[in-house]
């Protein structure tokens, strides 16, 4: 692919630095404004390249109404970065990827314009983008500024950091629930309270000690980027960034990817199907089956959560039989019909 003298002259001159930065913590914070002032400082004081990819501003809103597309989002979320880090590595124009969520794609390309990575001057119908001399000459480092309070959507990032040796850190911004609801009630379009809390209660704060992969995280307390924090955050960042991970394809690695996995969609599994489990017994209660009954459906609804659980756990294949792999959206949808099934044959019981 052609590109431009300037990017070509500055590639050549030596490798491209790289650097994943995953920004994590509750919404309100505060990690909006940690990224801002992060960018700032790091280009005025270390003279690096950074961008700031918000997810908040890049994801669909709908993904909001519609949660069983938000997974989906978030791993096309990563094929357009992964085609913007592969134009950097090559020194080349990034390509659009084939297929893609055209508004989401909009919003990513004109985060990267708005912050010198790609020309302002790209054209969209020529589906490709060239990088500014800033994206290409310089140290890299892109934050990903999310909640990523589940440690499988950090590691997905880490898996992407690996695949291409580039450097990959953690910042957990900790703050108090209390006070990332009162930021979130004083948004424009704040999250439901319900929302925050229960994010709260599920998230999985970086574990360096367990997780060998998590070694560069560094936790911040609020208020961000206090001038405590600045000498620990060079010397991790720069740590990464001298540091890439290296990418070795080993069977144990893929082993770990794998439990990674299924542990995450084992504990979603979890909590969705007692949701409508739960769900399934109000109703049930409203339609005023009889006592007798809602005892026995009850217990036959919990041992067959417990049987798809199993199924996911030790892939005993009983209900999820015709799938070689599993998503939420799968283990939902068997789980509804044979639910469904049940309660069926209760209520014609009561007729």
């Amino acid at each position: 692919m052609k590109m431009g003298e300037d990017v070509r002259g500055a590639h050549s001159e030596r490798p491209q630095k790289l650097v994943l930065c995953v920004l994590c913590g509750l919404p309100g914070a505060g990690k909006s404004t940690f990224a801002r002032a992060l960018r700032h400082w790091l280009q005025q004081e270390l003279g690096w390249a950074v961008g700031v990819v918000a997810y908040d501003d890049v994801m669909p809103e709908a993904v909001l109404e519609k949660p069983s597309q938000w997974k989906l989002f978030r791993q096309e979320l990563l094929k357009f970065l992964e085609h913007f880090l592969l134009a950097v590595i090559n020194g080349c124009q990034m390509s659009a990827p084939p297929s893609k969520t055209e508004a989401m794609w909009k919003d990513f390309i004109t985060c990267l314009k708005d912050q010198d990575l790609i020309s302002s001057a790209a054209v969209e119908a020529q589906a490709l983008y060239p990088l500014t001399k800033t994206a290409v000459s310089r140290p890299l480092l892109l934050i990903l500024d999310d909640n990523f309070y589940y440690q499988s959507m950090r590691y997905e990032v880490y898996q992407l950091a690996r695949k291409y040796s580039l450097g990959f850190c953690q910042l957990f911004l900790d703050c108090a629930l209390e006070t990332c609801l009162q930021r979130n009630a004083q948004r424009p379009r704040p999250l439901p309270a319900e929302t925050i809390h229960q994010m709260g209660n599920k998230i999985e704060k970086p574990n360096p000690e367990k997780n060998a992969w998590e070694h560069h995280s560094l936790t911040v307390q609020s208020p961000a980027c206090a001038s405590e924090a600045r000498l620990k955050l060079t010397d991790l960042l720069i740590t990464a960034l001298e540091n890439p991970i290296k990418h070795v394809e080993n069977l144990e690695q893929k082993e770990t990817d794998r439990l990674i996995g299924s542990t995450n969609i084992l504990h979603q599994a979890d909590q969705t199907l007692r949701r409508i489990v739960s769900q399934t017994m109000k109703e049930a209660k409203d339609e005023q089956m009889f006592p007798y009954n809602l005892k026995l459906l009850a217990e036959e609804l919990n041992k067959l959560k417990a049987e798809f659980l199993e199924d996911l756990r030790q892939g005993n294949k009983k209900y999820l039989c015709f799938q070689q792999t599993i998503d939420l959206a799968d283990v939902i949808s068997f789980f509804h019909y044979e639910k469904d099934n049940i309660v069926r044959k209760y209520f014609s019981k009561q007729h």
